[in-house]
């Protein structure tokens, strides 16, 4: 059946799902690009800074659980309206902070609204999406966090070029109203299939084909506890506790890294982060499209995925080399090769939950991965920023970051052996074994 019969419905709530994950990552990354007139005005150290980040992610993994466990309590449409809401209003709060701890409190808040991103969005995907589309379309929205780096750079540099005075606060103001824009089109153009008159007949078949009912997909009673006793829960739980803090420490600590260690100008904006986020984007589109290629050609679902997450963890030891690096373009390069294939590991852990379990509870298995990827994001930064502030201390700050650049590059390679050890007996959860 072609897609003209098929109808293309489904990838327009695609792109509400890449927007909504731009704007996520543009509201939590403004603090990065404006860390270095923040810690003169306000004169924080690097310790201050990785707690501002631990506030966060210590939010962010609470917020997981909960909007996890809510999103499949009352469904992706309401669920999503609530988190984008939450976490707008948290972002325009940045700009009323006086102090490390205000700006704590504000990051707080963020991280609780922004976690219910990944669980409402992954849940969609299971709705909206037969299995050998759902990595392709989760490589599609997960590059909205490659989009929103990259956006951000260039919308707070310009800012700040072109205003003579610096006014940062405007920036939270100005960036925390884009989620209510996205809002109305969310309400306006989602509803599960099974209730959207927009969609074809043919689409809706093509879709459902292969799923369980969507009168049982939509809502679900199932205590998220249960989940902890599946082996494919702890899996996830691995593919995300482990690699996600490393996206983190880059998203949080590259612009700093460049400043200190290439003299980079972040009050203009910067043609090397732009580089390494569009970078970012082809990871994350091509890790989807290479593991949905392979179950296209007949591979066992879990096996394509596992496959191309090996051949991510072998690759991305190139990150140790980033030490070497002489001058800012090498950097660039290898930085750039390691965030694109940490985002197509991402995009393929990201469509395990739905691989391996009924989408009535899939929002709230990754909102327990989450959890464990935000728990890993409270601790990397403590051993960041005690790295950092001693290596400063003796003048040598790029050996702290050439420490950090080799732990992330060993990471997946473990990650991998784990996953691989969890899943080597196991299929999918039949609905049944929920009860």
């Amino acid at each position: 059946m072609s897609n003209q019969k098929i109808g293309n419905y489904r990838w327009g709530i695609v792109v509400l799902l890449f927007t909504a994950t731009t704007i996520n990552y543009l509201d939590r990354q403004i603090i990065g690009l404006l860390k270095p007139i923040l810690e003169k005005e306000f004169n924080w150290s690097e310790t201050d800074f990785a707690r501002i980040v631990m506030a966060f992610t210590a939010a962010y993994a609470v917020g997981l659980l909960l909007f996890g466990w809510l999103i499949d309590k009352i469904g992706t449409k309401l669920g999503y309206s609530i988190t984008i809401v939450f976490w707008s209003i948290a972002g325009m709060l940045h700009a009323v902070a006086k102090s490390a701890l205000g700006f704590g409190v504000a990051r707080v808040g963020l991280g609780l609204g922004e976690a219910g991103n990944y669980p409402a969005a992954v849940k969609a995907v299971a709705e909206w999406f037969p299995k050998k589309e759902r990595a392709l379309s989760t490589g599609i929205f997960n590059a909205g966090t490659n989009v929103g780096a990259l956006v951000t750079p260039l919308v707070v540099g310009w800012y700040l070029h072109c205003f003579l005075f610096y006014f940062w606060q405007e920036v939270f103001w100005i960036t925390g109203a884009f989620g209510f824009v996205w809002l109305i089109f969310w309400l306006i153009y989602y509803d599960i299939p099974a209730q959207q008159k927009r969609l074809s007949k043919e689409e809706y078949g093509y879709i459902t084909s292969g799923q369980e009912s969507e009168e049982t997909g939509e809502k679900t009673n199932v205590s998220w506890l249960k989940l902890f006793t599946f082996p494919q829960t702890w899996a996830y739980i691995t593919g995300k506790g482990l690699i996600d803090p490393i996206y983190w420490f880059f998203l949080f600590w590259l612009p700093s890294y460049f400043a200190s260690t290439f003299n980079l100008d972040l009050k203009k904006p910067s043609l090397e982060l732009m580089l390494i986020y569009t970078a970012t984007t082809v990871g994350s589109i091509s890790g989807g499209w290479f593991s949905s290629q392979l179950i296209k050609r007949g591979w066992v679902v879990v096996k394509a995925r596992k496959a191309v997450l090996l051949t991510i963890a072998i690759l991305e030891l190139t990150v140790i080399t980033i030490q070497f690096a002489t001058n800012v373009w090498m950097a660039v390069g290898l930085i750039s090769f390691a965030v694109a294939l940490h985002q197509a590991w991402a995009t393929n852990v990201f469509t395990l939950p739905s691989d391996l379990f009924p989408k009535q509870v899939v929002s709230s298995v990754v909102g327990i991965g989450g959890m464990a990827g935000a728990v890993g994001g409270i601790l990397f930064p403590i051993l960041i920023g005690s790295l950092l502030d001693s290596y400063k201390a003796v003048g040598n700050l790029a050996g702290g970051y050439n420490i950090i650049f080799t732990i992330c590059g060993c990471t997946y390679l473990v990650a991998w052996l784990i996953i691989h050890l969890l899943t080597r007996k196991s299929g999918g959860v039949n609905p049944e074994s929920l009860s």
